[in-house]
């Protein structure tokens, strides 16, 4: 297996920010949406990125006949990233009280990346997941931000402990999303984004095109 990078790694951080000043736009006009994630962000989440939706469109055309693109997750206002990385880390610290800080936010990139550098917050990463033709959600191994505590590592992408229909199901969603010009965050599945610091890594590109924003500065 080849080395999987985590948000918390200077190398992401190291990464320069070139805003290209994209708009945040609402996807919903335009793909399948689910709204498990509209409490917690009050609407915020159905926004991307216009570049990042042409991609998923694109993606979407590619998939085979009868399957969609289910959004879930998009942008993430920054407070609400900061409060997810700092409830996560929190369980961390509870459960291994030994783990020192930096242990504690490795770990903790697996699952929410740092406040500082997300993708989420940026409008550049999305969490998705495949339907049929009727809305019924793909079998891809575990459920869409299963930790790696609850999924004994199964949410990573390329994780062996799933069933081989998971694993076909993700390789046809990771094939459609790679074509299109996204990456995966391998520690999560449904985890893909464009025009960010850690795809800008991934890619060799010399800087993010997306960096944190605010949806009421679009």
């Amino acid at each position: 297996m080849s080395e999987i990078i985590l948000m918390s790694d200077a190398r992401v951080a190291a990464v320069p920010v070139e805003e290209n000043g994209e708009l945040l736009v609402d996807v919903r006009a335009h793909l399948r949406v689910d709204d498990r994630k509209h409490e917690d962000s009050g609407g915020a989440e159905v926004h991307l990125r216009q570049g990042v939706l042409d991609r998923l469109l694109r993606a979407q055309a590619l998939l085979p006949d009868g399957l969609r693109l289910l959004f879930v997750e998009g942008y993430r206002p920054p407070a609400l990233q900061r409060h997810y990385f700092e409830t996560y880390a929190d369980g961390l610290r509870a459960a291994h009280p030994d783990w020192s800080a930096d242990r504690i936010r490795t770990a903790a990139s697996r699952y929410v990346s740092p406040p500082e550098i997300a993708p989420h917050s940026a409008g550049a990463a999305v969490d998705l997941t495949l339907t049929d033709a009727d809305g019924r959600e793909l079998d891809l191994g575990t459920a869409m931000n299963a930790s790696p505590e609850e999924s004994d590592d199964a949410c990573y992408t390329g994780a062996g402990n799933i069933t081989e229909e998971a694993k076909a199901n993700r390789d046809v969603l990771g094939q459609a999303l790679s074509a299109a010009g996204l990456v995966n965050y391998p520690t999560e599945w449904w985890h893909w984004s464009y025009g960010d610091r850690y795809w800008a890594l991934q890619t060799g590109a010399p800087a993010a095109l997306y960096g944190p924003k605010e949806l009421d500065a679009a």
